[in-house]
């Protein structure tokens, strides 16, 4: 978890579609583990994208958790704490961030980011605490949440320790480099890589 983040957040993959939305399930995923969620729900036939990401938080760095559930339903009716719902139809980023940060960030309230991926029932729209648009433009999902966590965490996510990673990539202003890294995230050797 970041420096002064909220108690908890959660990104809620909100349906997916087998074949069309594997990667971008995944995506999701990832970009919420990277970019300061502790958890991420995927709802439906989602156990690769599931797989995937535990392969990444065992090789990168956690601590991260994802569950695959058949309903999202009771997630949302259940959930402790403030709801976003992401959507190019709410209020701008913008404008509701301060609110957001000052509840979650601030309050400690948990937080579920709810991210759609076909049309969303109007159910969620009035479940959430917030309907939040990253641009009333169409756009990519992965890109929304990406934008809404760096704004939330005001960019303190980017400096985020990884714990019990296997691999840890070394910045470069050129090249690729990938060292073993040991649990508490130092470098053991330096393995270079030409992989991804």
């Amino acid at each position: 978890m970041c420096e002064n983040a909220p108690a908890e957040v959660t990104v809620l993959r909100l349906g997916h579609r087998p074949g069309r939305d594997d990667r971008m399930t995944t995506h999701v995923a990832l970009t919420a583990r990277a970019l300061g969620a502790e958890r991420a729900l995927l709802v439906g036939d989602t156990t690769q994208s599931r797989d995937t990401v535990e392969d990444i938080t065992a090789r990168f760095g956690g601590p991260f958790a994802v569950e695959v559930l058949d309903e999202w339903r009771p997630v949302l009716r259940d959930w402790d704490g403030k709801v976003v719902h992401l959507t190019m139809y709410g209020e701008r980023v913008q404008d509701v961030e301060d609110d957001v940060r000052t509840a979650c960030v601030d309050g400690g309230e948990p937080l579920l980011v709810v991210v759609g991926s076909q049309k969303v029932p109007f159910e969620v729209y009035d479940a959430a605490d917030w309907n939040v648009g990253v641009t009333n433009q169409p756009h990519s999902e992965v890109a929304g949440l990406a934008v809404f966590l760096d704004r939330l965490f005001e960019g303190r996510e980017l400096s985020r320790a990884w714990e019990n990673a296997e691999k840890r990539v070394v910045p470069m202003e050129t090249g690729k480099r990938v060292v073993e890294g040991d649990a508490a995230g130092g470098s053991r050797g330096s393995n270079d890589t030409d992989g991804e």
